[in-house]
């Protein structure tokens, strides 16, 4: 699986006959709307992705704060943003793609084969020198067909039987339980093995070598044929694991409902 695409890459793909479809997925947890940064400068062409909105569904507390979306509303959405038949698609955040990756999970599990992650973000797109616009991308809309389950997920009611690796993609003091600053209830799932996001990225905010990758989820007991999920706050940075893991050549699962959804229900919490 082609997860990532260089800045070079991309302008030249964006020069070409058959350009990709490229969505910005500015969001942060607590942060100002994207949008906002979006229509202060962007990679010229790129459409803007809410992620509160467009990326997630919404339900009760227990399904946690970002369930998957409907496959309908998923596929309006992806329709809207251009996506046709046969597209490719590259998605783009300025935080290391720790948002984008929701993006380009949910694209591939609905069926999209070419979905690919700006290696070092806007960040890299800007140091190699390639321009910005301001203006507000409203696309002809697409005709895409999705369909769901082509990336293995873990349901809550799963997880607590769940016999392969669980990796805990939040910060080390929030899995520890010494903080919780969004959730009910501070910890982790029992079990699960702490694998903070941050650590797949290298100062300029691209994913480490492949190399350094493997050995990094080596050490965690990443197994090779082995089973391995991920979990997070709420179903985002987790996505950024699994990509991750793709690239360090592991097939992982996502449980969608992370901490969010676990901490709302009356099950085993661990802490330390």
């Amino acid at each position: 699986m082609n997860v990532l695409i260089s800045a070079d890459d991309l302008a030249t793909a964006l020069a070409s006959s058959e350009p990709p479809v490229l969505l910005d997925v500015r969001w942060q947890l607590g942060g100002p709307p994207g949008h906002e940064s979006y229509l202060e400068g962007h990679i010229p062409g790129a459409v803007y992705v809410d992620l509160d909105t467009e990326l997630a569904g919404h339900g009760e507390p227990t399904d946690g704060r970002h369930p998957l979306p409907e496959l309908a509303d998923l596929q309006a959405a992806a329709r809207r943003w251009g996506i046709s038949e046969g597209d490719s698609v590259v998605v783009y955040d300025a935080v290391g793609n720790t948002s984008a990756s929701r993006a380009w999970w949910l694209l591939r599990w609905a069926g999209i084969a070419d979905v690919r992650l700006l290696d070092g973000a806007l960040g890299a797109w800007t140091s190699a020198g390639h321009p910005l616009t301001t203006a507000d991308v409203v696309p002809d809309p697409g005709t895409v067909t999705l369909t769901p389950g082509h990336l293995p997920v873990l349901p809550f009611e799963h997880v607590e039987a769940y016999d392969g690796l669980l990796l805990d993609a939040r910060a080390g003091e929030r899995y520890r339980g010494e903080v919780e600053p969004v959730d009910p209830k501070a910890g982790h799932i029992p079990g699960a093995v702490s694998a903070p996001t941050v650590d797949n990225l290298a100062a300029d905010g691209r994913f480490l070598p492949v190399k350094e990758l493997r050995a990094r989820f080596d050490a965690l007991g990443v197994e090779p044929g082995s089973p391995v999920a991920v979990y997070c706050g709420s179903g985002v940075t987790a996505a950024h694991e699994v990509a991750a893991l793709a690239i360090a050549g592991y097939d992982a699962a996502l449980f969608p409902g992370s901490w969010s959804q676990w901490s709302n229900h009356d099950v085993p919490v661990a802490t330390g």
